[in-house]
């Protein structure tokens, strides 16, 4: 597959953060959470590149995320224009999600979308996620709900997956999987990682079949302020940059 380099093309700005996007679809491929050529992961570029228009990168549809590269991403307008020429088109469903999402976040710079076993069995469930691990505490503490519609490609899907999500950052996608959003690609990435291991903790302790020990909701009540303490900027300084060393370990050939 050869795809020409664009680090010569585009700004050092979106450079890096074709970069990060790229490693980003690399370590969801190492977790097991792609789903084949489906699902999405966006990150909006910043004004200072694009003029305050709204542009983001998003995954060539066709390659494998364990395929694609700093220069294979395809940065799109909010009509689906390619603003690079591109070999490859852009999934309707992936675009109507994410669009949406960006359209009425301007404090997100990235979301990742997934159809995970445990995300999806999970979404099935009627009562949802269940405040049963401190992974769970802080999903919850930020968590939405959006119903299933079918295969989201129609447009008229999206003023009500906007007034779903409002500010939370993780969201639900009823009988179809799992969502986060982000301030950075770290932040998304990372919230991610909670939000799965929620779900799978909550289907092994289902599992077991015993009575489940549910968390304090006093604790819970106060999770918000805990997350400010616990949170604010570990993702960017501590757990991103070494897990970009493990992308640099398992392939480097992310950044072409």
């Amino acid at each position: 597959m050869n795809i020409p380099s664009l680090k010569d093309s585009v700004s050092a700005e979106e450079w890096a953060l074709r970069c990060d996007l790229a490693a980003c679809y690399r370590l969801v491929a190492a977790y097991g959470w792609s789903d084949l050529v489906f699902t999405h992961i966006s990150a909006k570029l910043p004004d200072s590149v694009t003029g305050g228009e709204h542009q983001f990168l998003i995954n060539p549809y066709g390659l494998m995320f364990d395929e694609i590269t700093a220069s294979s991403l395809v940065k799109v307008d909010m009509a689906c224009n390619k603003l690079i020429d591109s070999p490859f088109p852009v999934n309707p469903a992936g675009f109507v999600i994410h669009s949406a999402v960006h359209e009425a976040r301007p404090d997100v710079q990235c979301v990742l979308h997934t159809h995970t076993r445990a995300g999806v069995g999970v979404s099935a469930q009627k009562a949802g996620i269940l405040p049963i691990s401190q992974q769970s505490t802080f999903v919850l503490a930020s968590l939405a709900y959006h119903e299933y519609e079918g295969v989201a490609f129609r447009p008229d899907e999206k003023p009500r997956l906007q007034a779903d999500l409002g500010r939370a950052n993780f969201l639900m996608l009823r009988n179809h999987g799992l969502l986060t959003v982000g301030s950075s690609i770290a932040d998304a990435f990372l919230s991610m990682y909670t939000f799965e291991n929620t779900c799978r903790i909550q289907i092994d302790a289902l599992a077991g079949g015993g009575e489940l020990t549910q968390v304090d909701p006093r604790i819970l009540a106060g999770m918000a302020e805990v997350m400010k303490i616990a949170t604010a900027g570990q993702g960017a300084q501590l757990a991103w940059p070494a897990l970009l060393r493990k992308v640099e370990r398992l392939d480097p050939g992310y950044r072409t």
